[in-house]
Protein backbone atom coordinates (compact mmCIF):
# COMPACT_ATOMS: atom_id res chain seq x y z
CA UNK A 1 0.00 0.00 0.00
CA UNK A 2 1.66 3.20 -1.18
CA UNK A 3 -1.23 5.65 -1.64
CA UNK A 4 -0.67 8.34 1.05
CA UNK A 5 -4.33 9.41 1.10
CA UNK A 6 -5.54 5.83 1.57
CA UNK A 7 -3.04 5.42 4.42
CA UNK A 8 -4.25 8.71 5.96
CA UNK A 9 -7.87 7.52 5.66
CA UNK A 10 -7.12 4.20 7.42
CA UNK A 11 -5.35 6.10 10.21
CA UNK A 12 -8.23 8.56 10.63
CA UNK A 13 -10.67 5.66 10.76
CA UNK A 14 -8.72 4.27 13.74
CA UNK A 15 -8.61 7.69 15.41
CA UNK A 16 -12.39 8.10 15.07
CA UNK A 17 -12.74 4.68 16.75
CA UNK A 18 -10.79 6.00 19.75
CA UNK A 19 -7.09 5.44 18.96
CA UNK A 20 -4.58 8.17 19.84
CA UNK A 21 -3.59 10.00 16.64
CA UNK A 22 0.19 9.60 17.13
CA UNK A 23 -0.12 5.90 18.04
CA UNK A 24 -2.43 5.14 15.09
CA UNK A 25 -0.15 7.01 12.68
CA UNK A 26 3.01 5.33 13.95
CA UNK A 27 1.33 1.90 13.70
CA UNK A 28 0.33 2.46 10.06
CA UNK A 29 3.63 4.04 8.96
CA UNK A 30 5.62 1.10 10.35
CA UNK A 31 3.78 -1.26 8.00
CA UNK A 32 4.37 0.66 4.76
CA UNK A 33 7.40 1.69 2.76
CA UNK A 34 6.92 5.33 1.73
CA UNK A 35 9.20 8.07 0.44
CA UNK A 36 9.92 10.95 2.85
CA UNK A 37 7.60 13.22 0.86
CA UNK A 38 4.70 10.77 1.10
CA UNK A 39 5.33 10.17 4.81
CA UNK A 40 5.16 13.92 5.38
CA UNK A 41 1.92 14.11 3.37
CA UNK A 42 0.31 11.30 5.41
CA UNK A 43 1.40 12.95 8.67
CA UNK A 44 0.10 16.36 7.57
CA UNK A 45 -3.26 14.97 6.42
CA UNK A 46 -3.83 12.93 9.59
CA UNK A 47 -2.72 15.50 12.16
CA UNK A 48 -4.31 18.35 10.21
CA UNK A 49 -7.67 16.60 9.86
CA UNK A 50 -7.72 15.67 13.55
CA UNK A 51 -6.63 19.14 14.67
CA UNK A 52 -9.15 20.92 12.42
CA UNK A 53 -11.97 18.47 13.11
CA UNK A 54 -14.47 21.03 14.41
CA UNK A 55 -13.97 23.35 11.42
CA UNK A 56 -14.28 20.47 8.96
CA UNK A 57 -17.44 19.20 10.70
CA UNK A 58 -18.87 22.73 10.52
CA UNK A 59 -18.36 22.74 6.74
CA UNK A 60 -20.22 19.41 6.46
CA UNK A 61 -23.00 20.81 8.70
CA UNK A 62 -23.24 23.89 6.51
CA UNK A 63 -23.13 22.27 3.06
CA UNK A 64 -24.77 18.84 3.48
CA UNK A 65 -28.41 17.99 4.31
CA UNK A 66 -27.30 15.71 7.17
CA UNK A 67 -25.10 17.07 9.97
CA UNK A 68 -21.56 15.70 10.32
CA UNK A 69 -22.44 13.51 13.33
CA UNK A 70 -25.23 11.88 11.30
CA UNK A 71 -22.88 10.91 8.44
CA UNK A 72 -21.45 7.37 8.36
CA UNK A 73 -18.11 7.46 10.20
CA UNK A 74 -15.99 6.42 7.19
CA UNK A 75 -17.69 8.96 4.91
CA UNK A 76 -17.05 11.66 7.51
CA UNK A 77 -13.32 10.74 7.59
CA UNK A 78 -13.15 10.93 3.78
CA UNK A 79 -14.89 14.33 3.74
CA UNK A 80 -12.49 15.60 6.42
CA UNK A 81 -9.55 14.68 4.17
CA UNK A 82 -11.12 16.40 1.17
CA UNK A 83 -12.06 19.60 2.96
CA UNK A 84 -8.72 19.72 4.80
CA UNK A 85 -6.82 19.68 1.50
CA UNK A 86 -9.10 22.30 -0.10
CA UNK A 87 -9.02 24.66 2.87
CA UNK A 88 -5.51 24.29 4.30
CA UNK A 89 -3.21 22.76 1.65
CA UNK A 90 -2.46 25.47 -0.88
CA UNK A 91 0.17 23.35 -2.65
CA UNK A 92 -2.37 20.67 -3.55
CA UNK A 93 -4.32 21.63 -6.71
CA UNK A 94 -8.10 21.83 -6.23
CA UNK A 95 -8.74 19.18 -8.89
CA UNK A 96 -6.31 16.75 -7.21
CA UNK A 97 -7.93 17.29 -3.80
CA UNK A 98 -11.44 16.66 -5.19
CA UNK A 99 -10.58 13.73 -7.49
CA UNK A 100 -8.48 11.81 -4.97
CA UNK A 101 -11.21 12.20 -2.32
CA UNK A 102 -13.86 10.89 -4.72
CA UNK A 103 -11.53 7.98 -5.50
CA UNK A 104 -11.15 7.26 -1.77
CA UNK A 105 -14.93 6.89 -1.47
CA UNK A 106 -14.92 4.50 -4.45
CA UNK A 107 -12.01 2.43 -3.09
CA UNK A 108 -13.53 2.04 0.39
CA UNK A 109 -16.96 0.63 -0.33
CA UNK A 110 -18.74 3.97 -0.76
CA UNK A 111 -19.04 3.98 -4.58
CA UNK A 112 -22.72 4.92 -4.32
CA UNK A 113 -21.76 8.16 -2.54
CA UNK A 114 -19.09 9.41 -4.97
CA UNK A 115 -21.57 11.87 -6.52
CA UNK A 116 -22.39 13.25 -3.08
CA UNK A 117 -18.68 13.62 -2.18
CA UNK A 118 -17.89 15.28 -5.51
CA UNK A 119 -20.87 17.64 -5.26
CA UNK A 120 -20.13 18.71 -1.68
CA UNK A 121 -16.46 19.47 -2.33
CA UNK A 122 -17.22 21.34 -5.56
CA UNK A 123 -19.88 23.37 -3.75
CA UNK A 124 -17.15 24.48 -1.32
CA UNK A 125 -14.81 25.33 -4.23
CA UNK A 126 -17.51 27.49 -5.89
CA UNK A 127 -18.14 29.36 -2.63
CA UNK A 128 -14.39 29.86 -2.12
CA UNK A 129 -14.18 31.54 -5.53
CA UNK A 130 -16.94 34.02 -4.59
CA UNK A 131 -16.39 34.66 -0.89
CA UNK A 132 -13.35 35.60 1.26
CA UNK A 133 -14.28 32.57 3.40
CA UNK A 134 -17.02 30.04 2.62
CA UNK A 135 -17.27 29.06 6.30
CA UNK A 136 -20.25 30.67 8.03
CA UNK A 137 -19.40 31.85 11.55
CA UNK A 138 -21.60 32.90 14.50
CA UNK A 139 -21.23 36.33 16.16
CA UNK A 140 -20.52 34.94 19.63
CA UNK A 141 -16.71 35.21 20.08
CA UNK A 142 -16.37 31.87 21.91
CA UNK A 143 -18.18 29.89 19.18
CA UNK A 144 -16.68 31.97 16.37
CA UNK A 145 -13.09 31.33 17.48
CA UNK A 146 -13.91 27.72 18.37
CA UNK A 147 -15.32 26.93 14.91
CA UNK A 148 -12.79 29.00 12.93
CA UNK A 149 -9.71 27.64 14.71
CA UNK A 150 -11.16 24.26 15.75
CA UNK A 151 -11.12 24.18 19.55
CA UNK A 152 -13.83 23.21 22.06
CA UNK A 153 -15.71 26.22 23.45
CA UNK A 154 -14.49 25.60 27.00
CA UNK A 155 -10.80 25.95 26.03
CA UNK A 156 -11.53 29.18 24.12
CA UNK A 157 -13.38 30.47 27.20
CA UNK A 158 -10.38 29.70 29.49
CA UNK A 159 -8.05 31.63 27.17
CA UNK A 160 -10.44 34.53 26.55
CA UNK A 161 -10.74 35.16 30.30
CA UNK A 162 -6.95 35.51 30.53
CA UNK A 163 -6.04 37.13 27.20
CA UNK A 164 -9.04 38.79 25.52
CA UNK A 165 -10.21 38.16 21.95
CA UNK A 166 -7.25 39.44 19.93
CA UNK A 167 -4.56 37.51 21.80
CA UNK A 168 -6.70 34.37 22.07
CA UNK A 169 -6.96 34.38 18.28
CA UNK A 170 -3.16 34.65 17.99
CA UNK A 171 -2.75 31.78 20.46
CA UNK A 172 -5.21 29.62 18.47
CA UNK A 173 -3.30 30.32 15.25
CA UNK A 174 0.00 29.42 16.95
CA UNK A 175 -1.45 26.16 18.31
CA UNK A 176 -2.49 25.08 14.81
CA UNK A 177 1.02 25.37 13.37
CA UNK A 178 3.20 22.33 12.74
CA UNK A 179 5.39 22.06 15.87
CA UNK A 180 9.10 22.82 15.73
CA UNK A 181 11.78 20.44 17.02
CA UNK A 182 14.21 21.73 19.64
CA UNK A 183 17.36 19.89 20.69
CA UNK A 184 19.09 20.16 24.05
CA UNK A 185 22.85 19.74 23.68
CA UNK A 186 24.61 17.53 26.23
CA UNK A 187 27.60 19.65 27.37
CA UNK A 188 29.20 16.61 29.06
CA UNK A 189 29.71 15.06 25.63
CA UNK A 190 29.93 17.92 23.11
CA UNK A 191 29.49 21.65 22.52
CA UNK A 192 26.72 23.59 20.80
CA UNK A 193 29.24 24.65 18.11
CA UNK A 194 30.17 21.03 17.39
CA UNK A 195 26.51 20.03 16.97
CA UNK A 196 25.83 23.05 14.72
CA UNK A 197 28.76 22.05 12.50
CA UNK A 198 27.63 18.40 12.34
CA UNK A 199 24.05 19.40 11.42
CA UNK A 200 25.26 21.85 8.76
CA UNK A 201 27.39 19.09 7.22
CA UNK A 202 24.23 17.08 6.47
CA UNK A 203 22.27 20.11 5.25
CA UNK A 204 20.20 20.72 8.41
CA UNK A 205 19.79 24.31 9.53
CA UNK A 206 19.41 25.16 13.21
CA UNK A 207 19.27 28.34 15.22
CA UNK A 208 20.08 29.10 18.83
CA UNK A 209 17.37 30.18 21.29
CA UNK A 210 18.07 33.27 23.44
CA UNK A 211 18.94 32.64 27.13
CA UNK A 212 18.98 28.84 26.73
CA UNK A 213 22.66 27.87 26.42
CA UNK A 214 21.97 24.26 25.36
CA UNK A 215 19.08 24.83 22.93
CA UNK A 216 19.03 24.52 19.13
CA UNK A 217 15.84 24.80 17.08
CA UNK A 218 15.82 22.82 13.82
CA UNK A 219 14.69 24.80 10.77
CA UNK A 220 12.75 22.96 8.06
CA UNK A 221 12.41 19.22 7.65
CA UNK A 222 14.99 17.11 9.47
CA UNK A 223 13.90 13.57 8.54
CA UNK A 224 14.05 10.80 11.15
CA UNK A 225 15.51 12.23 14.36
CA UNK A 226 17.61 9.17 15.23
CA UNK A 227 19.42 9.53 11.88
CA UNK A 228 20.77 13.00 12.73
CA UNK A 229 24.48 13.25 13.59
CA UNK A 230 25.28 12.86 17.28
CA UNK A 231 22.18 10.86 18.27
CA UNK A 232 23.99 7.59 18.97
CA UNK A 233 26.91 9.44 20.58
CA UNK A 234 24.57 11.06 23.15
CA UNK A 235 25.34 14.59 21.99
CA UNK A 236 21.76 15.79 22.35
CA UNK A 237 18.16 14.93 23.19
CA UNK A 238 14.89 16.37 21.84
CA UNK A 239 13.36 18.80 24.35
CA UNK A 240 11.26 21.91 23.79
CA UNK A 241 12.78 25.24 24.79
CA UNK A 242 10.26 25.95 27.56
CA UNK A 243 10.80 22.50 29.10
CA UNK A 244 14.54 23.29 29.15
CA UNK A 245 13.77 26.45 31.07
CA UNK A 246 12.25 24.45 33.97
CA UNK A 247 15.57 22.87 35.03
CA UNK A 248 17.33 26.25 34.88
CA UNK A 249 14.68 27.63 37.26
CA UNK A 250 15.32 24.74 39.66
CA UNK A 251 19.08 25.44 39.30
CA UNK A 252 20.44 22.12 40.67
CA UNK A 253 24.03 22.16 41.93
CA UNK A 254 26.80 19.52 41.82
CA UNK A 255 26.68 17.14 44.78
CA UNK A 256 23.07 17.86 45.76
CA UNK A 257 20.23 15.39 46.28
CA UNK A 258 17.40 16.11 43.83
CA UNK A 259 14.03 14.40 43.55
CA UNK A 260 12.15 14.50 40.24
CA UNK A 261 8.69 13.55 41.52
CA UNK A 262 6.96 12.82 38.18
CA UNK A 263 10.02 12.08 36.09
CA UNK A 264 8.95 10.04 33.03
CA UNK A 265 9.80 10.23 30.19
CA UNK A 266 12.84 11.97 31.66
CA UNK A 267 13.72 15.07 29.61
CA UNK A 268 14.05 17.25 32.70
CA UNK A 269 15.72 14.52 34.77
CA UNK A 270 18.58 14.15 32.29
CA UNK A 271 18.83 17.94 31.94
CA UNK A 272 19.28 18.32 35.71
CA UNK A 273 22.02 15.66 35.66
CA UNK A 274 23.84 17.62 32.93
CA UNK A 275 23.52 20.90 34.88
CA UNK A 276 24.99 19.14 37.97
CA UNK A 277 27.95 17.82 35.91
CA UNK A 278 26.50 14.37 36.67
CA UNK A 279 27.72 14.77 40.28
CA UNK A 280 25.22 14.18 43.10
CA UNK A 281 22.07 12.06 43.18
CA UNK A 282 18.79 12.42 41.31
CA UNK A 283 15.89 10.17 42.32
CA UNK A 284 13.65 9.85 39.25
CA UNK A 285 10.20 8.81 40.48
CA UNK A 286 7.20 7.76 38.46
CA UNK A 287 4.38 5.31 39.05
CA UNK A 288 4.49 3.93 35.48
CA UNK A 289 7.39 1.54 34.93
CA UNK A 290 6.95 1.43 31.13
CA UNK A 291 7.35 5.23 30.89
CA UNK A 292 10.51 5.09 33.00
CA UNK A 293 12.15 2.81 30.42
CA UNK A 294 12.51 5.76 28.04
CA UNK A 295 14.23 7.72 30.81
CA UNK A 296 16.65 4.83 31.40
CA UNK A 297 17.42 4.56 27.66
CA UNK A 298 18.06 8.31 27.34
CA UNK A 299 20.24 8.43 30.46
CA UNK A 300 22.36 5.58 29.05
CA UNK A 301 22.64 7.20 25.62
CA UNK A 302 23.65 10.53 27.20
CA UNK A 303 26.18 8.76 29.45
CA UNK A 304 24.64 9.92 32.76
CA UNK A 305 25.20 8.00 36.01
CA UNK A 306 23.75 10.19 38.78
CA UNK A 307 20.14 9.15 38.15
CA UNK A 308 18.49 6.46 40.25
CA UNK A 309 15.09 5.26 39.06
CA UNK A 310 12.28 4.69 41.57
CA UNK A 311 8.95 3.20 40.48
CA UNK A 312 6.19 4.40 42.79
CA UNK A 313 3.61 7.11 43.47
CA UNK A 314 5.16 10.28 44.88
CA UNK A 315 2.01 10.81 46.94
CA UNK A 316 2.95 7.72 48.94
CA UNK A 317 6.75 7.72 49.28
CA UNK A 318 7.51 8.75 52.90
CA UNK A 319 11.07 7.39 52.62
CA UNK A 320 11.98 10.61 50.75
CA UNK A 321 10.74 12.98 53.50
CA UNK A 322 13.29 15.72 54.37
CA UNK A 323 15.99 14.21 52.11
CA UNK A 324 16.18 16.55 49.09
CA UNK A 325 17.98 19.83 48.52
CA UNK A 326 15.62 20.48 45.61
CA UNK A 327 12.47 18.85 44.26
CA UNK A 328 10.99 19.18 40.81
CA UNK A 329 7.26 18.53 40.52
CA UNK A 330 6.53 18.56 36.80
CA UNK A 331 2.90 17.70 37.47
CA UNK A 332 0.56 15.67 35.25
CA UNK A 333 -1.71 18.23 33.56
CA UNK A 334 -4.21 18.86 30.76
CA UNK A 335 -1.41 19.93 28.39
CA UNK A 336 -3.20 23.04 27.08
CA UNK A 337 0.21 24.60 26.40
CA UNK A 338 1.26 21.81 24.03
CA UNK A 339 -1.89 21.22 21.95
CA UNK A 340 0.07 21.78 18.71
CA UNK A 341 2.18 18.70 19.54
CA UNK A 342 -0.76 16.41 20.31
CA UNK A 343 -3.33 16.70 17.53
CA UNK A 344 -6.20 15.06 19.43
CA UNK A 345 -5.53 16.37 22.96
CA UNK A 346 -7.97 19.27 22.55
CA UNK A 347 -10.78 16.74 22.01
CA UNK A 348 -9.72 14.40 24.83
CA UNK A 349 -9.51 16.89 27.71
CA UNK A 350 -12.70 18.21 29.32
CA UNK A 351 -13.58 20.61 32.16
CA UNK A 352 -14.17 17.48 34.29
CA UNK A 353 -10.69 16.10 33.55
CA UNK A 354 -9.19 19.49 34.55
CA UNK A 355 -10.97 19.28 37.92
CA UNK A 356 -9.59 15.75 38.46
CA UNK A 357 -6.09 16.86 37.48
CA UNK A 358 -6.12 19.90 39.78
CA UNK A 359 -7.04 17.59 42.70
CA UNK A 360 -4.10 15.31 41.82
CA UNK A 361 -1.78 18.33 41.46
CA UNK A 362 -2.75 19.62 44.93
CA UNK A 363 -2.13 16.19 46.49
CA UNK A 364 1.26 15.91 44.77
CA UNK A 365 2.34 19.43 45.79
CA UNK A 366 1.39 18.81 49.41
CA UNK A 367 3.18 15.44 49.58
CA UNK A 368 6.33 16.25 47.58
CA UNK A 369 6.90 19.44 49.60
CA UNK A 370 7.65 17.07 52.53
CA UNK A 371 10.65 15.71 50.57
CA UNK A 372 12.45 19.06 50.86
CA UNK A 373 15.04 19.81 53.58
CA UNK A 374 14.65 23.07 55.54
CA UNK A 375 15.78 25.95 53.34
CA UNK A 376 15.40 23.83 50.21
CA UNK A 377 13.56 24.48 46.97
CA UNK A 378 10.48 23.03 45.24
CA UNK A 379 9.73 23.96 41.63
CA UNK A 380 6.16 23.31 40.47
CA UNK A 381 5.73 23.21 36.69
CA UNK A 382 3.01 22.30 34.20
CA UNK A 383 2.64 22.54 30.41
CA UNK A 384 -0.92 23.81 30.69
CA UNK A 385 -2.48 27.28 30.46
CA UNK A 386 -5.41 26.66 32.82
CA UNK A 387 -5.43 28.74 36.04
CA UNK A 388 -7.14 25.92 37.99
CA UNK A 389 -4.02 23.77 37.43
CA UNK A 390 -1.51 26.57 37.94
CA UNK A 391 -2.25 29.70 39.96
CA UNK A 392 -5.11 27.95 41.78
CA UNK A 393 -2.92 25.02 42.94
CA UNK A 394 -0.11 27.27 44.18
CA UNK A 395 -2.41 29.78 45.91
CA UNK A 396 -4.11 26.97 47.83
CA UNK A 397 -0.77 25.33 48.70
CA UNK A 398 0.65 28.58 50.12
CA UNK A 399 -2.55 29.23 52.08
CA UNK A 400 -2.20 25.81 53.76
CA UNK A 401 1.61 25.79 54.18
CA UNK A 402 2.81 28.90 55.97
CA UNK A 403 6.40 27.59 55.99
CA UNK A 404 6.67 28.03 52.22
CA UNK A 405 6.95 31.13 50.06
CA UNK A 406 7.39 32.04 46.40
CA UNK A 407 10.97 32.92 45.50
CA UNK A 408 10.73 35.27 42.50
CA UNK A 409 13.60 35.35 40.02
CA UNK A 410 16.14 38.10 40.55
CA UNK A 411 15.81 41.08 38.23
CA UNK A 412 19.10 40.28 36.50
CA UNK A 413 18.01 36.71 35.68
CA UNK A 414 17.75 36.20 31.89
CA UNK A 415 14.38 34.53 32.56
CA UNK A 416 12.85 37.39 34.54
CA UNK A 417 11.09 38.62 31.37
CA UNK A 418 8.73 35.64 31.75
CA UNK A 419 7.97 36.56 35.36
CA UNK A 420 4.69 37.95 36.71
CA UNK A 421 4.02 40.37 39.60
CA UNK A 422 2.97 37.35 41.70
CA UNK A 423 6.42 35.78 41.25
CA UNK A 424 5.57 32.82 39.05
CA UNK A 425 6.52 32.42 35.39
CA UNK A 426 4.04 31.99 32.59
CA UNK A 427 5.03 31.30 29.00
CA UNK A 428 2.45 32.11 26.35
CA UNK A 429 3.32 30.39 23.05
CA UNK A 430 2.22 33.24 20.77
CA UNK A 431 4.40 35.68 22.74
CA UNK A 432 7.51 33.58 23.40
CA UNK A 433 7.30 31.16 20.44
CA UNK A 434 7.69 28.05 22.58
CA UNK A 435 5.34 25.62 24.35
CA UNK A 436 2.97 27.09 26.93
CA UNK A 437 4.26 26.54 30.49
CA UNK A 438 3.70 27.61 34.06
CA UNK A 439 6.46 27.36 36.65
CA UNK A 440 7.07 28.67 40.14
CA UNK A 441 10.02 28.37 42.49
CA UNK A 442 9.07 27.86 46.14
CA UNK A 443 11.45 28.05 49.14
CA UNK A 444 10.94 26.23 52.45
CA UNK A 445 11.48 28.78 55.20
CA UNK A 446 11.70 26.56 58.31
CA UNK A 447 11.13 23.00 59.47
CA UNK A 448 7.61 23.30 60.90
CA UNK A 449 6.37 21.13 57.99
Amino acid sequence: MTNPRQIAFLTLRDVHKGAYADVALDRVLRKVNLSDIDRRLVTELVYGSVRRQRTLDSLIDQLAKKKSHQQPSELRSILHLGFYQLRYQERIPVSAAVNTTVQLAKDNGLAGLTGFVNGLLRQYVRLAEKLPDPLELPENPVERLGILHSFPDWIIQVWLEQLGVEETEKLCEWMNQTPTIDLRINPLRTSIEEVETALTSVGILARRIPHLPQALRLIGNSGAIQNLPGFNEGWWVVQDASAQLVSHILDPQSGEVIIDACAAPGGKTTHMAELMQDEGKIFACDRTASRLRKLKDNAQRLGLHSIEIYTGDSRNSPQFDHTADRVLLDAPCSGLGTLHRHADARWRQTPASVVELSTLQKELTSQTSKFVKPGGVLVYATCTLHPAENEGVITEFLREHSDWQIEPLSVDSPYSTYGTPQGWLKLWPHRQDMDGFFMVRLRKTNDSG
